[in-house]
């Protein structure tokens, strides 16, 4: 601490005096941390289960390692106040999403690009959806306040000058799209990274328009600062895009939002409020005795048998775990039909093949590829991560093993795997739906978490009485499981 405030100092005596201040990132490593202002945003940073997390923190995180110092952020309450603390010299840089705009490179500098979005313009479902700028003259369209979004209404206002807008400056995005979902507003704008993970939520969110294609997303830094700093950016962000890092960073938070099923997703927030609270007692006994997050394994649950502990596949696999007779066998499970038995032994299955794979896979692509396990076996997918090998790609990386799970059910490659043929692209699709309602339970518990904190009291489970059918179709391969017991 001492020494810490005796570098402070010595800047600050430097500004008192006709010397040069040092480059920028020199400034930088000599105060030993990277300031850095963001967003509360889940396509930014945000406070997870474990510690801060999100693409903006991990993508910042890695820079500020490589220059090994530490990194310090600030979260800034409206987006607006982004760039004022960039140029008012309270942090280095900002890393918050922001997209590069001639009106911004006048107030601030660039790194280059590594990302790119969309700029929809977002309506409820019902209320028709307009087909042409000018038929959102008549409409409320709030957008928040100092974004890009701004910027591209005041463009399109050039040519149609009745067009009107509300600038928010205590809102975020996914506030303007629950007050769309709401009928509060009838229309906003939005990233498409951002619409994506929030239509899971509010599956009655459609997009009317794309306003702005292929939108460079990237960090900025003071414009009246040397370029060291941002010279080190832009070397760190070439480095992660080659080395692939970038690419995983992207696909754990946006590789499982592409795919949007409203009808799917309609039913899900049913049988949350209706089926689940009949079992949650039990995910999370279950969760706790397995160290696992009880909503990770009721996402699973609701993959393999929509909550319903009578379901049966076709190729016999039971319960609400939907496991095969040689893994039960394996478990001890007598009656897989019985609700606390499958969900039991569908946590401490899943807890041993996380706890097989080899301990150079991290999270989180430890925890996507124990579920492709779960689903298409063990050996199967230890014979993706040979293809991934074979191609020079990462064996450890979800985002790798993804492209190569499919590649099983082609002869040219199973006839050369020690477990042969399987449907490989049935694992992929199903790590990404439970993602998917992993991600829209975490949403729907934190709201319901925030609801009791403000009355003070708690939720009551709503139950309907609805009888659990005979069978259902599940989840994956007749031999899936009793593979990954081998």
């Amino acid at each position: 601490m001492i020494i810490r405030i005796l570098i402070y100092l010595a800047i600050a005596a430097l500004l008192g005096t006709c010397q040069e201040l040092p480059p920028q990132l020199e400034q930088v490593k000599t105060l030993g941390e990277l300031r850095v202002v963001t967003r509360n945003s889940p396509t930014a940073y945000y406070i997870g289960v474990n510690g801060p997390v999100g693409p903006e923190y991990d993508l910042v995180k890695g820079f500020a390692d490589s220059l090994d110092v530490e990194l310090k952020i600030t979260a800034v309450e409206s987006f607006d106040q982004i760039i004022p603390t960039i140029t008012g010299g309270e942090a280095h840089m900002a890393a918050a999403g922001l997209s590069v705009t001639e009106s911004r490179k006048e107030r601030v500098q660039f790194s280059i690009p590594y990302h790119e979005v969309t700029q929809h313009l977002i309506y409820r479902l019902g209320t028709g959806k307009p087909r042409s700028v000018e038929e959102l003259t008549d409409g409320r369209i709030a957008v928040m306040a100092g974004s890009s979004h701004v910027e591209t209404l005041e463009s399109l206002q050039q040519e149609v000058p009745a067009l009107d807008w509300s600038e928010e400056r205590s809102a975020e995005v996914a506030d303007l799209l629950m007050s769309v979902a709401a009928d509060e507003i009838d229309y906003t704008v939005a990233d498409s990274t951002d619409f994506n993970i929030i239509r899971n939520y509010h599956p009655e969110l459609r997009v009317a328009l794309d306003l702005e294609m292929a939108d460079p997303i990237a960090w900025a830094f003071p414009a009246d600062a040397d370029d060291s700093l941002v010279e080190a950016a832009n070397r760190y962000l070439r480095r992660t895009k080659q080395g692939g890092r970038l690419a995983r960073i992207l696909e754990r938070y946006y590789g499982h939002t592409d795919k949007f099923d409203y009808v799917g997703t309609r039913a899900f927030m049913r049988h949350y409020e209706r089926r689940l609270p009949r079992y949650r007692d039990m995910f999370e006994e279950a969760a706790d005795e397995n160290t696992i997050d009880w909503r990770l394994l009721a996402a699973m649950g609701y993959q393999e048998s929509h909550w319903r502990p009578g379901a049966v596949s076709p190729t016999g696999v039971r319960g609400i775990m939907m496991l095969t007779e040689a893994t039960a066998d394996y478990l001890g499970i007598e009656d897989r039909v019985d609700p606390e038995s499958s969900i039991s032994g569908g946590a401490r299955f899943l807890r041993r093949l996380k706890q097989r794979l080899p301990d150079s896979i991290k999270e989180p692509d430890r925890t996507w590829m124990s579920l492709a396990a779960y689903n298409v076996g063990y050996g199967h997918l230890m014979d993706a991560r040979r293809i991934v090998e074979i191609q020079g790609g990462n064996p450890d990386a979800w985002i790798d093993v993804s492209e190569t799970l499919p590649l099983l059910a082609q002869r040219k490659w199973y006839s050369r795997l020690m477990y042969g043929y399987a449907r490989g692209w049935e694992p992929v699709l199903y790590v990404e739906n439970v993602r998917t309602y992993l991600d829209i339970l975490r949403w729907l518990t934190d709201r319901e978490q925030r609801e009791q904190e403000r009355k003070g009291g708690t939720v009551l489970a709503q139950e309907d009485g609805e009888e659990a059918p005979a069978a259902e179709t599940g989840g994956g391969e007749d031999e899936s499981q009793a593979a990954a017991v081998d």
